[in-house]
C-alpha cells in the first residue's frame, strides 16, 4: 500500500474493539512459556519502585533525579541513540559520543543496543502483522508488556536474528562487548547513585543513618522509579500509539500520533509520522508536535556533533516510503 498524506491532523477513531481485526499471537511464541529472566527482573524493579511510597525513601533530590533521568537515560540513551541513531541511522555522530549515549541506553534497562535494534527493525518490517513482536492488535496488554514476558522462538538474541537485523551494529567491537558485560555497567550505575548520595550526605554533615537514608532515596527514585517510568513511557509507544490518536499519513499499519504519548516520550509518540518516514531524525512534523529528541539533535548539529541528518516533513513525498527502511540500512562510516 502506498503511503499518502491524510487530511492534516485528521483524527482517526480506533476500531480496536472490533474483534474481527484482532491479530493472533505470533506463531513463534507457541507453546506459551514464561521468559523468567525478564518476568522476574521486571517484577523486581516494579516492587523496588513501590518503595518510593515509604517516607524513609523520599528525598526531593531523588525525585528531581528521577525526572532528569528520564531525559538523560530515556531520551538520550533510548530515543536518540538506540532508536534514531542506531536503528534507523537518521544521523551520525562521533563514535565516542555514540558509545556514551549507548551506555546511557544500557542503564535504562531496555536491553542491549543490538537486541533493541533487532526487535525494532523487525517491528518495522512486520508492523501490525502476526510476526510483529509487539503489536497491540493481539491485545493491549500484549503490545504493552506481555510480549516481554513470553519466550519467543524468533528471539532477537539468536545469532541468526542478529545476522539479519543487527549485523551492522555488531561490526562494532564496543557493542559486541556490551552483549557480554552490559550488566556490569548497570550494577556500576546503581552503586554510583547510592554511593553518590551516601557520600554527599556525609559531606554535608549528616550522620551514618542520614547518609544511608539519603543514598537509599537516590537509589530508589533515581534508578528504580525512573526505570519503571521510562519503561511504561517506551511501552506506550508500542501499545497506545498503535491504537489511539490521529494520522497525518495513510500508512499500511495502524500507527497513530498520540498527543499524550508524544509529550511524555519527548517525541516518540508522533508514531504515525515515524512509520511514514522511518529514517527521519525528526518525528514531530507539525509545528505543534513538540519533539524534544529532535531539538536535542538540532543542538548537536549546532555544536558540529551531528551530521548527515535525515529529515522528513509533510512537504516530502510520502509515496517514497519503502516499508523495509527499518532494516535496509548501511552502517555509518
Amino acid at each position: 500500500m502506498d503511503v499518502k498524506s491524510a487530511e492534516v491532523g485528521a483524527p482517526i477513531q480506533s476500531d480496536f474493539e472490533d474483534a474481527a481485526i484482532r491479530l493472533p499471537l505470533p506463531s513463534s511464541v507457541k507453546p506459551i512459556r514464561v521468559a523468567w529472566r525478564y518476568a522476574i527482573g521486571i517484577a523486581a524493579c516494579h516492587l523496588l519502585a513501590l518503595a518510593a511510597f515509604i517516607p524513609w525513601f523520599y528525598s526531593r533530590t531523588g525525585v528531581v533525579l528521577s525526572i532528569v533521568g528520564i531525559y538523560v537515560f530515556g531520551t538520550l540513551g533510548i530515543c536518540l541513540c538506540y532508536h534514531r541513531l542506531l536503528t534507523h541511522r537518521g544521523f551520525v555522530c562521533p563514535k565516542w559520543l555514540e558509545h556514551s549515549f549507548a551506555i546511557l541506553g544500557v542503564c535504562a534497562l531496555q536491553d542491549t543496543p543490538a537486541r533493541w535494534v533487532a526487535i525494532h527493525r523487525r517491528h518495522h518490517q512486520h508492523a501490525d502483522e502476526q510476526p510483529d513482536p509487539h503489536s497491540p492488535w493481539v491485545n493491549f496488554l500484549w503490545g504493552h508488556i506481555g510480549w516481554l514476558l513470553i519466550e519467543n522462538d524468533e528471539d532477537m538474541r539468536r545469532r541468526s536474528a542478529y545476522e539479519r537485523y543487527a549485523k551492522d551494529i555488531l561490526r562494532d567491537k564496543f557493542y559486541k562487548q556490551l552483549e557480554r558485560y552490559w550488566f556490569v555497567i548497570v550494577i556500576a550505575s546503581w552503586l554510583l547513585f547510592f554511593v553518590g548520595g551516601f557520600v554527599a550526605e556525609l559531606i554535608m554533615g549528616g550522620d551514618l543513618i542520614a547518609a544511608l537514608q539519603f543514598g537509599s532515596s537516590i537509589l530508589i527514585w533515581g534508578v528504580f522509579v525512573r526505570t519503571v517510568l521510562g519503561w511504561h513511557i517506551a511501552w506506550s509507544v508500542n501499545s497506545v500509539a498503535h491504537i489511539w490518536g490521529y494520522r497525518n499519513y495513510e500508512t499500511d499499519e495502524n500507527s497513530r500520533n498520540n498527543v499524550f504519548v508524544g509529550l511524555i516520550s519527548n517525541g516518540e509518540g508522533w508514531h504515525n509520522n515515524h512509520h511514514a518516514h522511518p529514517r527521519s531524525a525528526r518525528h514531530g512534523h507539525k509545528w505543534w508536535e513538540l519533539d524534544v529528541t529532535w531539538l536535542t539533535i538540532r543542538l548537536l548539529m549546532l555544536l558540529g556533533l551531528a551530521k548527515r541528518v535525515i529529515v522528513a516533513s509533510p512537504s516530502d513525498d510520502p509515496g517514497q516510503l519503502i516499508r523495509t527502511h527499518g532494516i535496509s540500512v548501511t552502517p555509518a562510516e
